[in-house]
Protein backbone atom coordinates (compact mmCIF):
# COMPACT_ATOMS: atom_id res chain seq x y z
CA UNK A 1 0.00 0.00 0.00
CA UNK A 2 1.42 3.34 -1.00
CA UNK A 3 1.08 6.21 0.77
CA UNK A 4 1.59 10.44 -0.33
CA UNK A 5 4.64 11.92 1.29
CA UNK A 6 2.42 14.42 2.92
CA UNK A 7 0.56 10.85 4.28
CA UNK A 8 3.78 9.74 5.82
CA UNK A 9 4.26 13.68 7.12
CA UNK A 10 1.15 14.01 8.76
CA UNK A 11 1.51 10.27 10.54
CA UNK A 12 5.10 10.71 11.39
CA UNK A 13 4.71 14.21 12.42
CA UNK A 14 0.84 15.19 13.38
CA UNK A 15 -0.05 18.40 13.81
CA UNK A 16 -2.59 19.26 16.78
CA UNK A 17 -2.50 16.33 18.90
CA UNK A 18 -3.69 16.69 22.48
CA UNK A 19 -6.78 17.66 23.95
CA UNK A 20 -8.30 21.07 25.25
CA UNK A 21 -9.18 21.28 28.51
CA UNK A 22 -11.77 23.90 28.40
CA UNK A 23 -13.02 23.27 25.07
CA UNK A 24 -16.25 24.59 23.44
CA UNK A 25 -17.50 21.26 21.72
CA UNK A 26 -16.10 17.96 22.22
CA UNK A 27 -16.55 14.59 19.30
CA UNK A 28 -15.90 11.49 19.38
CA UNK A 29 -16.34 8.95 16.51
CA UNK A 30 -15.33 5.67 16.06
CA UNK A 31 -15.61 2.80 13.37
CA UNK A 32 -16.17 -0.85 14.97
CA UNK A 33 -15.07 -2.67 12.09
CA UNK A 34 -11.50 -1.09 11.73
CA UNK A 35 -10.86 -0.21 15.67
CA UNK A 36 -10.24 3.21 15.11
CA UNK A 37 -11.20 6.13 17.07
CA UNK A 38 -11.36 9.99 16.50
CA UNK A 39 -11.91 12.24 19.31
CA UNK A 40 -12.28 16.09 18.00
CA UNK A 41 -11.61 19.37 20.70
CA UNK A 42 -12.59 22.84 19.18
CA UNK A 43 -12.04 25.59 20.91
CA UNK A 44 -14.75 28.22 19.23
CA UNK A 45 -14.57 32.09 19.78
CA UNK A 46 -17.04 34.44 17.77
CA UNK A 47 -18.09 31.99 15.33
CA UNK A 48 -13.84 31.21 14.46
CA UNK A 49 -12.19 27.74 15.71
CA UNK A 50 -9.43 29.58 17.20
CA UNK A 51 -7.96 26.06 18.16
CA UNK A 52 -8.26 22.41 17.91
CA UNK A 53 -6.31 19.65 18.79
CA UNK A 54 -7.48 16.05 18.24
CA UNK A 55 -6.80 12.27 19.83
CA UNK A 56 -7.03 9.41 17.38
CA UNK A 57 -6.14 5.80 18.22
CA UNK A 58 -5.91 3.87 14.75
CA UNK A 59 -3.62 3.12 11.36
CA UNK A 60 -1.02 5.44 10.36
CA UNK A 61 -4.16 6.75 7.90
CA UNK A 62 -6.42 7.47 11.06
CA UNK A 63 -3.67 9.78 12.49
CA UNK A 64 -2.74 11.39 8.89
CA UNK A 65 -6.78 12.42 8.06
CA UNK A 66 -6.96 13.73 11.50
CA UNK A 67 -3.92 15.75 11.41
CA UNK A 68 -4.67 17.09 8.16
CA UNK A 69 -8.44 17.48 9.54
CA UNK A 70 -7.25 19.54 12.19
CA UNK A 71 -5.25 21.92 9.79
CA UNK A 72 -8.10 22.87 7.23
CA UNK A 73 -10.45 23.96 10.25
CA UNK A 74 -8.19 25.76 12.18
CA UNK A 75 -8.70 29.31 11.71
CA UNK A 76 -11.81 29.06 10.10
CA UNK A 77 -15.35 29.99 10.44
CA UNK A 78 -17.70 27.33 11.76
CA UNK A 79 -19.70 27.73 8.22
CA UNK A 80 -16.54 26.79 6.57
CA UNK A 81 -15.87 23.83 8.95
CA UNK A 82 -19.14 22.35 8.58
CA UNK A 83 -18.21 22.70 4.81
CA UNK A 84 -15.37 20.47 5.07
CA UNK A 85 -15.44 16.81 3.13
CA UNK A 86 -13.56 13.92 3.60
CA UNK A 87 -12.96 14.24 -0.15
CA UNK A 88 -11.08 18.10 0.88
CA UNK A 89 -9.52 15.71 3.73
CA UNK A 90 -8.13 12.97 0.76
CA UNK A 91 -7.38 16.01 -1.61
CA UNK A 92 -4.91 17.67 0.71
CA UNK A 93 -3.04 14.55 1.60
CA UNK A 94 -2.16 14.59 -1.86
CA UNK A 95 -5.02 10.77 -2.40
CA UNK A 96 -5.31 7.74 -0.10
CA UNK A 97 -5.58 3.82 -0.87
CA UNK A 98 -9.23 3.52 -1.64
CA UNK A 99 -9.38 1.35 1.56
CA UNK A 100 -7.88 3.80 3.63
CA UNK A 101 -10.79 5.96 2.42
CA UNK A 102 -12.68 5.53 5.59
CA UNK A 103 -10.42 6.99 7.72
CA UNK A 104 -11.20 10.54 5.69
CA UNK A 105 -14.88 10.12 6.53
CA UNK A 106 -13.96 9.68 9.77
CA UNK A 107 -12.01 12.46 10.34
CA UNK A 108 -15.05 14.84 8.52
CA UNK A 109 -17.63 13.14 10.95
CA UNK A 110 -15.36 13.82 14.07
CA UNK A 111 -15.69 17.53 13.18
CA UNK A 112 -19.07 17.21 12.82
CA UNK A 113 -19.65 15.54 16.13
CA UNK A 114 -17.48 18.35 17.63
CA UNK A 115 -19.78 20.76 16.56
CA UNK A 116 -22.54 19.10 16.78
CA UNK A 117 -21.46 18.69 20.83
CA UNK A 118 -20.82 22.72 20.64
CA UNK A 119 -24.23 23.57 19.56
CA UNK A 120 -25.64 21.53 21.77
CA UNK A 121 -24.14 23.16 24.69
CA UNK A 122 -24.97 26.55 23.48
CA UNK A 123 -28.79 25.21 24.11
CA UNK A 124 -28.99 24.98 20.18
CA UNK A 125 -30.47 22.16 18.26
CA UNK A 126 -27.49 21.01 15.83
CA UNK A 127 -29.46 18.92 14.20
CA UNK A 128 -30.75 21.27 11.10
CA UNK A 129 -26.99 22.78 10.96
CA UNK A 130 -24.71 19.92 11.26
CA UNK A 131 -26.84 17.13 9.79
CA UNK A 132 -26.71 13.63 11.37
CA UNK A 133 -23.38 12.09 12.25
CA UNK A 134 -23.34 8.78 10.63
CA UNK A 135 -20.86 5.99 12.01
CA UNK A 136 -18.37 5.84 9.16
CA UNK A 137 -18.92 2.23 7.57
CA UNK A 138 -16.19 0.67 5.77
Amino acid sequence: MLYSEKVMDHFSNPRNVGEIEDADGVGEIGNAKCGDIMKMYLKIDDGIITDVKFKTFGCGAAVATSSMATELIKGKSIEDALKLTNQAVVEALDGLPAVKVHCSVLAEQAVRSALSDYYTRQGIDPLPIVGEIKEPEE
